[in-house]
């Protein structure tokens, strides 16, 4: 065999163990982002149930929005988690980062499986919950940064956005599988049944989940990127970015996940709810008419970021935030229309243009920000955007509602948003696609 053959078949054979390698990183961390959106989705989906059992009151409503209450703390304490396991994700490594998210939201997720009631402990059950839940979304506050700049910084460089959209998929299966595992126990349980015990199954069983991701996250190496940040600091060799490129790459950062986020909870929070209390639709079709889009939803990420790494992200980012500016309100006209096929077109819309954020979201925190401020700045960015103006956003639109009377009404969040974040990313967004990730 001549030697241009042996280098032929260790490029290949370098090639396989590459690929394998690529595939088994994208399977650990797919999992644990399932896992972890997948807690945090049935909170949501059983906020009924919880609020009579921690939070009893003889007022009509009042349970019910002292567990929403409790829902959006996980929103408030994501910048913590953010604060705290960003700079981690820098000095220890990505890697670390996502062991002690997935370990944490997990054994939380448990534990509120487990907890005794108000009518058990008393006072103690609803504050128990409330800590349980701020640890909680400071895990969410890190793991979603965290798992796509593992994934990204992994990745081959024309395949980011593709390696980025493992985590959009997994993370928009997670909640179509919570709204699946939600009607099953509710169509196969009483209603006290479901009281009694049904609603703490998917917590206490997700212990299981968490003991497949955690085993799998531990035998990852780090990312080539960050083994390669390491070796620059030890030849202190390693140049800080200046003050303005921070605040610029936070900036931007800001911009494209307010876009995604925003776009994100109007799209699986607040669309089902708006079909059914402002629309007027039995929930059972509206539930099937959501999951269908998410199932969309799903299906076109790996696509999107396909598409991304050959034409670019600036292009797609700017296409989504002018799609939602333009088509917010045909979107909520044709969901207000009552027409099912008007119905099933607006959502279809939406969950491509969110799709396309989502993608976007993902890749854009590893190439925005230099590999040594990498997990700190992209956690920050991302969180307080979600924090701020994505997690507020259901409860506007629904305020909307209530103070105009105009059903059509939630659109104006959504387009002023959208069309914020278009004139700024227009403004500070360059062309990331060839971006060299490893740049310190």
């Amino acid at each position: 065999m001549s030697v241009a053959q042996h280098s032929t078949q260790r490029e290949a054979l370098a090639s396989d163990t590459e690929r394998v390698d690529i595939n088994k990183r994208a399977i650990a961390v797919g999992i644990g982002n399932f896992m972890e959106w997948f807690d945090f989705a049935i909170y949501g989906y059983f906020a009924g149930i919880i609020g009579a059992l921690f939070f009893p009151s003889s007022a009509a409503g009042v349970s019910l929005l002292s567990s929403l209450a409790v829902f959006a703390v996980g929103f408030l304490s994501r910048p913590l988690g953010a604060l705290v396991l960003g700079p981690l994700g820098d000095r220890l490594g990505r890697r670390a980062v996502l062991i002690v998210t997935v370990f944490g939201m997990g054994i939380c997720t448990t534990i509120i499986g487990l907890l005794p009631t108000y009518d058990a402990i008393g006072i103690a059950a609803p504050i128990l919950l409330i800590v349980l839940r701020f640890i909680q979304g400071m895990m969410v506050g890190g793991e979603w940064s965290s798992a796509g700049i593992y994934i990204v910084e992994s990745a081959p460089n024309h395949r980011r956005a593709t390696a980025a959209s493992v985590i959009t998929g997994t993370a928009g299966l997670a909640f179509l599988v919570g709204t699946f595992t939600a009607a099953l126990l509710s169509s196969n349980l009483s209603d006290a049944q479901l009281t009694a015990w049904g609603w703490r199954l998917p917590f206490v069983v997700s212990i299981v989940m968490t003991g497949i991701a955690l085993f799998i996250r531990r035998k990852l190496g780090d990312t080539p990127v960050y083994e390669a940040l390491v070796e620059q600091r030890q030849s202190a060799r390693l140049a800080l970015p200046s003050r303005a490129a921070k605040r610029k790459a936070f900036i931007t950062t800001y911009a494209f996940s307010a876009l995604f986020g925003v776009s994100l909870y109007y799209f699986i929070t607040y669309a089902n709810n708006h079909l059914v209390t402002a629309v007027g639709l039995p929930k059972s079709t509206a539930l099937w008419l959501c999951s269908a889009a998410l199932v969309v939803y799903c299906i076109v990420n790996p696509i999107i970021g396909r598409i991304s790494d050959v034409i670019g992200r600036r292009q797609l980012v700017l296409f989504s935030a002018a799609g939602l500016t333009l088509m917010a309100y045909p979107i909520f006209w044709m969901l207000n229309s009552g027409n099912t096929a008007l119905i099933v077109v607006a959502l279809l819309v939406f969950a491509i243009l969110v799709a396309i954020t989502a993608v976007m979201d993902v890749v854009l925190l590893v190439e925005v920000f230099p590999a040594s401020i990498r997990s700190t700045g992209a956690a920050l960015g991302h969180n307080l955007a979600l924090a701020t103006l994505a997690g507020p956003g259901p409860f506007i639109a629904a305020a909307l509602i209530k103070a105009t009377g105009d059903v059509n009404i939630p659109a104006l969040y959504l387009t002023a948003v959208s069309a914020l974040c278009f004139v700024v990313l227009l403004a500070t967004l360059p062309e990331t696609k060839d971006k060299n990730i490893s740049e310190y």
